[in-house]
């Protein structure tokens, strides 16, 4: 007996159904998570299961967010450290891809550059930050360009990778037709490496985060990063983690508006 379109409708309404299901149980976990964490954090403060020093509580510092917020003395900080954030993303990102697509147009540049591209990943990006400071000056420049090239070099490697890795007989079929170089990276290599791209694009949103505060701590009077140096050397740990909690914040936005461009890109 032949299946009929209503029980296929009904197979395809159950499974919207549980799929929905499991989205609640997994943000009813995340939710129930975070305010376990947050709720023996505040008792184990409070009962000095803790350092409350050291520590502090989640109610100093939503007190001291609160506070700040509303005499406007956060508001500074959290713009330039986002602005240097999400601009050190930008940079690294593109830049990346586009040293990617460059390996990938020119095979014997590929070839010639590959051992320096694992030299330079290997090194640790974080010990350039004074060179970086003093090439560039103590301001924005040299504190983007930390965001940036923290991530450039990985973006490139990754998405390089994933550009080599698209199927040959792709190619070869454009090829057969008259493609040309341009048109076959255009229309086959791209959309076949957006999964990888975007998952690139995830892993920045932390590297960025990680290089913009490492050149605060080195050079900058603004920013989150300045603040988290500043409560280490007046021993104001609220202060210190409530930077922090904005940092994850941020970065957690940030995140989510990456997923969402990868739903939309999935859904194209």
């Amino acid at each position: 007996m032949s299946k009929t379109p209503l029980s296929d409708q009904k197979r395809f309404e159950q499974y919207e159904r549980r799929l929905k299901k499991e989205k609640q149980s997994i943000r009813v976990w995340q939710v129930f998570i975070c305010v376990f964490f947050f709720a023996v954090w505040e008792m184990s403060s409070r009962f000095q299961w803790v350092d409350p020093l050291l520590f502090s509580s989640p109610s100093k510092i939503t007190n001291l967010l609160v506070k700040k917020f509303t005499d406007g003395s956060l508001l500074l900080h959290m713009q330039v450290t986002l602005f240097e954030t999400v601009a050190g993303f930008l940079l690294g990102t593109f830049l990346g891809i586009l040293l990617a697509a460059i390996l990938w147009w020119f095979p014997k540049v590929s070839k010639i550059s590959d051992p320096y591209l694992v030299i330079l990943n290997a090194m640790p990006k974080v010990a350039l930050g004074p060179i970086i400071i003093v090439a560039l000056g103590p301001g924005y420049f040299s504190i983007i360009a930390m965001g940036a090239i923290i991530s450039v070099i990985i973006t490139t490697i990754v998405v390089y990778s994933a550009f080599e890795g698209v199927d040959e007989n792709y190619l070869k079929v454009m090829n057969s037709f008259g493609a040309n170089r341009y048109q076959c990276f255009k229309e086959a290599v791209l959309p076949a490496s957006f999964p990888t791209i975007i998952s690139t694009f995830k892993v920045n949103v932390g590297l960025s985060w990680v290089g913009v505060i490492v050149g605060e701590f080195l050079v900058s009077q603004k920013g989150l990063g300045y603040l988290i140096i500043y409560g280490f050397q007046v021993f104001d740990f609220t202060l210190v983690l409530s930077s922090l909690m904005m940092i994850a914040i941020f970065a957690a936005i940030m995140y989510q508006l990456v997923e969402r461009l990868e739903k939309r890109l999935i859904k194209q």
